[in-house]
């Protein structure tokens, strides 16, 4: 009998998925100072880099901080405990865009995504943002979704459009646009009242929550008026992108009648 020997192969682990970073002490805070948008910053828990933390929290640059474990998976090089992603697109302040929605004689429509964290996700919501008429996505600058080239991707190039404003608190936030004369709708299972009984032609900011357990409750009180998508089915709710193209196309709808 032919003697046969088989090469067992073990299962290769996909490392995440690496777009432009910086790694080590001095590229990183070259980075910082060169006033190139930053993504994400991680640096090993047990380390101080108290030059990297200082330039970062005068950029509102949230901070990872995580064991060595995670900096090794993102890379094998010689990370010295600190590793920043970069980002594709620059961030807007919320303010700014705002101002000149209004200069520019137009009714604001903006959304607010709490803690969408899927990338895909993101993406998506951007894209049909995009397409129906959104000047503005407005994130959390901490426990969102990370923008790198899955989300240009599934953006369909939306995101070289569409301002995104990173945001240190979205309470915060929403009070600002309440003063300044939006309306605040918060789409949500929790709510009895169909999106549709929602007037939607005046200033308004959407509010969707994240995949888990949707809107935060500290942003839900602040919403005048809460909304649930209606549902004739088995499954007792959609995915986050879903949900957001159906309010939206709403809102077109309105504006356009």
């Amino acid at each position: 009998m032919e003697n046969r020997q088989y090469q067992v192969r073990r299962p290769v682990k996909k490392r995440p998925p690496q777009g432009d970073m910086a790694f080590g002490v001095q590229p990183v805070l070259e980075t910082l100072r060169s006033g190139k948008e930053v993504e994400r910053l991680f640096i090993q828990r047990e380390m101080g880099m108290n030059e990297i933390v200082k330039l970062a929290e005068s950029r509102q640059i949230a901070i990872h901080r995580v064991p060595l474990e995670k900096l090794n998976r993102l890379t094998r090089k010689n990370h010295q405990g600190v590793v920043c992603f970069l980002s594709p697109i620059r961030y807007a302040p919320v303010h700014n865009v705002l101002t000149q929605v209004y200069e520019a004689g137009k009714v604001p429509l903006f959304l607010l995504l709490d803690r969408v964290t899927d990338v895909r996700n993101f993406g998506a919501i951007v894209r049909t943002a995009e397409c129906a008429g959104v000047q503005a996505v407005i994130v959390p600058a901490k426990g969102g979704a990370m923008i790198n080239a899955d989300a240009m991707k599934t953006s369909s190039g939306a995101l070289n459009y569409m301002p995104i404003c990173r945001e240190e608190s979205l309470k915060e936030v929403v009070r600002y646009l309440l003063e300044s004369g939006l309306q605040c709708i918060a789409c949500t299972e929790k709510s009895s009242t169909p999106l549709y009984q929602a007037d939607f032609t005046t200033p308004t900011v959407i509010i969707m929550g994240s995949e888990e357990d949707g809107i935060s409750p500290d942003l839900l009180e602040l919403a005048g008026v809460r909304v649930a998508i209606p549902l004739l089915g088995e499954v007792d709710s959609l995915n986050v992108s879903a949900a957001a193209s159906v309010i939206l196309y709403e809102s077109v709808r309105q504006r356009i009648a």
